[in-house]
């Protein structure tokens, strides 16, 4: 498994290209911005996109897809179905811009790739349908966990209340994990369980 890191956009958004290095299919997870270089960054790599991946429907998160996926056609485009419209200031509707072609994950859905599975935890509080994506040694954990610190919660379609259940239920996942956040540095679940004020509250 290879996992390659771009920061992209005004906000500097995490985008990742997970790659099965054994058939070399990749997803990409939250194509944050300039579609081209994560085409480019695809093929350079020799790889099939399988996927595009969204971890919520934020537009610092989702801007590339539509553009992104006129480029790989083939390529799925995931989201959950309550961030499909996403609402407030970062609104950008993937239901309006992917149209038929965009598909929806819930909790507990899997997805291969080559090797790999993909498996998506439900993660709601940055927003209504924000996941987490796990693979492997890696959680992919968007706008929920960041390194030290975790997604906002004053925007408009967050959803308080839920945040420190979700940051609960990735504190008592089993073992460690490489967290890839949607901003910021990358850190360890371990870390974060001993130093993120968050985590140490629950």
């Amino acid at each position: 498994m290879k996992i390659i890191p771009l920061t992209l956009g005004e906000l500097e958004t995490n985008c990742y290209i997970l790659v099965d290095e054994e058939t070399m299919e990749a997803a990409v997870i939250d194509p944050a911005d300039e579609a081209e270089t994560i085409r480019d960054a695809v093929e350079n790599l020799g790889a099939t996109l399988r996927y595009i991946l969204l971890t919520h429907g934020h537009r610092d998160h989702t801007l590339a897809a539509p553009a992104l996926h006129e480029m790989f056609p083939d390529a799925a485009v995931y989201i959950h179905e309550l961030d499909k419209g996403c609402v407030g200031i970062y609104r950008y509707p993937m239901d309006e811009l992917i149209g038929g072609a965009l598909k929806f994950y819930d909790e507990g859905d899997t997805l291969p790739l080559g090797t790999l599975t993909v498996e998506v935890l439900l993660t709601p509080g940055h927003t209504g349908g924000s996941v987490c994506l796990k693979c492997g040694h890696a959680l992919f954990t968007g706008d929920t966990l960041f390194a030290g610190s975790m997604g906002r919660i004053d925007l408009p379609g967050a959803q308080p209340e839920k945040m420190m259940s979700s940051l609960a239920r990735l504190k008592k996942l089993d073992g460690d994990y490489d967290v890839y956040p949607g901003h910021m540095g990358a850190s360890t679940l371990e870390r974060e369980r001993q130093y993120n004020l968050y985590l140490r509250m629950l």
